[in-house]
């Protein structure tokens, strides 16, 4: 049976706070509802158990921080299944550690069961400024065709096994060039990512169109 989405994996220090007043809620905002409308973001019955899927962030200035120390934001946990979000829906990571499997997070909202996959691959590369974590089954289905960078099937989504993974094809594939990872391990799902948000819109819109899911 397919693992349940949107369970958070990580331990959690998180404190509860007001919504973000930023420009960047409404940049997020603008690129999720993007990704709802080509259904790499949302819910469906017939799919994981009717729990929502996908989540997207942008990293906060400032942006010349310590690797565990660039800040996020991210779409809450379990908001999948909304058609829009409030303000009330964000949280933002303030750090992280894949080796304490810990997530630093505060807002109104607790931050995504992928926070940690977020954080590695902003921990990896100053530069990028976006990731988006969507669901697409032929996507998903035709990574080796592709030629889209797998981590390996037994490593779960939201793990410091996973953070280890994206390291990996960090070090060892042309991830970095090719801006987008399935993972082997949960079903559906890949990760892409830019320097600005429609580098990563770009690569899974091209995708799609490869393969006819558009």
């Amino acid at each position: 049976m397919p693992e349940a989405e949107g369970i958070i994996k990580f331990n959690l220090r998180y404190t509860v706070s007001p919504p973000l007043p930023s420009a960047a809620v409404r940049e997020i905002g603008y690129w999720r509802q993007k990704l709802v409308a080509v259904k790499l973001i949302g819910q469906d019955p017939d799919r994981y158990g009717g729990y929502g899927f996908g989540n997207l962030s942008c990293r906060l200035p400032p942006y010349d921080t310590s690797p565990h120390l660039r800040a996020f934001l991210i779409t809450g946990t379990q908001t999948g299944r909304k058609a829009e979000l409030t303000k009330s829906d964000y949280a933002v990571v303030r750090g992280y550690s894949a080796e304490e499997n810990l997530i630093i997070a505060e807002g109104p909202a607790k931050p995504s069961s992928e926070s940690l996959t977020h954080g590695v691959v902003y921990a990896l590369d100053s530069s990028l400024r976006w990731v988006f974590h969507v669901h697409s089954p032929e996507l998903w289905r035709a990574a080796a065709r592709l030629g889209i960078p797998v981590t390996r099937p037994d490593v779960a989504y939201g793990t410091p096994a996973m953070a280890e993974e994206v390291q990996r094809l960090f070090a060892e594939s042309t991830v970095r060039t090719q801006l987008v990872f399935a993972m082997g391990g949960h079903e559906d799902g890949l990760v892409a990512f830019g320097e600005i948000a429609q580098e990563a819109a770009d690569v899974l819109i091209g995708l799609m169109e490869r393969v006819g899911a558009s």
